[in-house]
């Protein structure tokens, strides 16, 4: 912490949708890449091993409802669209919680003029919000869980923490002391969550929840100094005992949570929400009811989900009602399915007529925007097959591709994915899929495809920015290499030679061209000619893809 203070970092948030969705951006892709490691602690309430995939997508559903408002929209309307998105989209118990901690931190912002700066007012009062109204959504409050941390970063911002052994207090108006002070305070209640629960306490780990809410705040750091600081990974351990078996059973006797998971969205008022809750709560464990005023998302888990759902459609009409069965999920019946499928996703229109002619079935990409899980596992599940092979074709969608993945195989379906990074190393790995050939065989073989094909591309800056090549000025030619910028220029031809000799340097006999929306008039044609005169062996496809922002994508085999 002392780093960011003793550099005197610039502080400046103003609060806007734009801020706001920064946040969103900073805390999913935390979330993204801590995933795993949260999910490997997961132990109470049942060790389901699923929290920091279910917190990814309660964020990632927010993020997305953020990303498609149109333009123009006040911080009032932004959070709104945020708030019901974390309603609607909540998965798992603590995404649930997360769902009304988002909710009580956008509550604050709604009379908030655009424009303004964050400040420790703002941050006290959104914290606040969000610790209360967590705590009022679970029917049954635990101490040393995602709550706790969530009270600690309250308590922290409203009376005042220690920062490098001096007391500061929040009035003093130093806004990154303050967020540093309640970044100290989360991670210390964190490391106390061991002690509080016996659970925690015996299997040797803290809480997944809060471990997980512990990201989503710290993030909110990042964001605010625009620095990403060096801070412990999350510490992951083996997975718990499967659920299912003896020990399994125990450890969810011992919390007396049921073997279902029951969960739904409904429409009506805060005085039937509040009958909801009490027959619930006699049901069964593990209730968390958020939202309002009149869309509610409900969770719990009970031992007999027939009259749980009985009971509850005497008082409302469930709707995205899930049901999963919590103790044995392996005795769930697979959906029948047969047969293989391979799905990319394609950049351009011209890719998309390829690979379709292949036999694979494609998502589209959009220019700045990734796929979201629910697209990927979307398609997934319109394949109707038994086997799936799923290709990002982008380094940024790939943790995307593989969460979808894992939900898939969840429902019988045996997926994988090939991390391809780039559209020519998918086309690389399609062209070696053998449709008859055993899964393992074919996987292990695309992603060899994949791995030997080298892949670059020339864009052109937007604005000015240090790269790893330099600076470069609006307008400028980038030639870039394995997502690299490496060239820049003026001219577009000199800049794609100079990529290509990069890629060439170990060798290649096949070098693809995908030709862009925007590729200028006789770059090709020039490109090719000085290509073959300098390697008269190589071979050369070109494809007429039309993707946009990037002119010219080349792949190496």
């Amino acid at each position: 912490m002392a780093d960011l203070v003793d550099r005197q970092v610039a502080v400046a948030a103003v609060l806007d949708p734009s801020s706001l969705r920064a946040w969103l951006a900073a805390s999913m892709t935390a979330l993204e890449e801590s995933r795993s490691a949260i999910d490997s602690l997961n132990v109470f309430p049942i060790a389901d091993g699923d929290t920091g995939t279910n917190m990814f997508l309660t964020m990632e559903a927010c993020y997305e409802a953020l990303d498609d408002l149109p333009s123009g929209v006040t911080l009032g309307e932004a959070g709104a669209a945020v708030a019901k998105a974390a309603t609607l989209g909540a998965r798992g118990n603590s995404g649930v919680i997360l769902a009304e901690i988002l909710r009580g931190i956008v509550s604050t912002l709604d009379h908030v003029p655009a424009g303004s700066p964050l400040d420790i007012d703002i941050v006290r009062l959104a914290l606040k919000s969000a610790s209360d109204r967590a705590y009022k959504a679970v029917a049954r409050p635990v101490e040393g869980t995602i709550l706790t941390v969530a009270r600690a970063a309250a308590d922290a911002a409203a009376l005042g923490v220690r920062v490098d052994s001096q007391h500061v207090e929040p009035d003093q108006g130093d806004l990154l002391r303050h967020l540093l002070g309640i970044s100290s305070a989360m991670h210390a209640a964190l490391r106390h969550t061991t002690e509080q629960l016996p659970v925690l306490r015996q299997a040797g780990v803290v809480d997944a929840g809060a471990q997980g809410l512990v990201v989503v705040y710290d993030a909110l750091l990042d964001v605010v100094t625009g620095v990403r600081r060096n801070r412990p990974e999350v510490q992951s351990r083996v997975l718990p005992t499967p659920i299912g078996t003896e020990t399994g059973r125990e450890e969810q006797l011992e919390h007396g949570t049921g073997d279902f998971e029951v969960m739904f969205v409904c429409e009506t008022d805060a005085s039937t929400v509040d009958q909801l809750r009490a027959v619930l709560d006699s049901l069964g464990d593990s209730l968390v009811v958020t939202g309002g005023p009149d869309l509610w998302s409900v969770h719990v888990h009970v031992d007999d989900p027939g009259d749980a759902v009985e009971r509850v459609i005497d008082l409302v009409r469930p709707r995205r009602l899930r049901i999963t069965f919590l103790s044995a999920v392996e005795l769930q019946s697979p959906p029948a399915r047969l047969g293989r499928g391979i799905l990319a996703v394609a950049h351009g229109p011209g890719i998309d007529q390829v690979l379709r002619g292949n036999g694979v079935a494609t998502i589209m990409a959009q220019p700045g925007r990734r796929p979201s899980t629910g697209e990927v596992l979307d398609a997934i599940y319109r394949l109707d097959a038994s086997e799936v092979i799923v290709l990002p074709s982008d380094g940024d969608t790939i943790a995307v591709a593989e969460i979808a993945a894992e939900q898939a195989r969840m429902s019988g379906v045996r997926a994988s994915v090939i991390p391809t990074r780039s559209i020519v190393q998918t086309l690389a790995a399609v062209a070696v899929a053998e449709p008859g050939a055993v899964f393992d065989d074919v996987v292990v073989a695309m992603a060899d495809a994949a791995r030997a094909t080298r892949y670059g591309a020339i864009t052109v800056a937007t604005k000015q920015a240090l790269t790893s090549a330099g600076l470069c000025q609006v307008g400028d030619i980038l030639g870039v290499v394995e997502g690299d910028i490496v060239e820049i220029g003026a001219d577009e031809g000199v800049v794609v030679n100079r990529v290509l000799d990069r890629l060439l340097s170990t060798g290649g006999e096949l070098v693809t061209f995908l030709t862009g929306e925007d590729v200028p008039p006789r770059l090709l044609r020039t490109v090719t000619e000085q290509l073959l005169g300098s390697y008269p062996a190589i071979d050369i496809t070109v494809i007429e893809a039309g993707q946009p922002l990037w002119p010219l994508i080349i792949g190496v085999e």
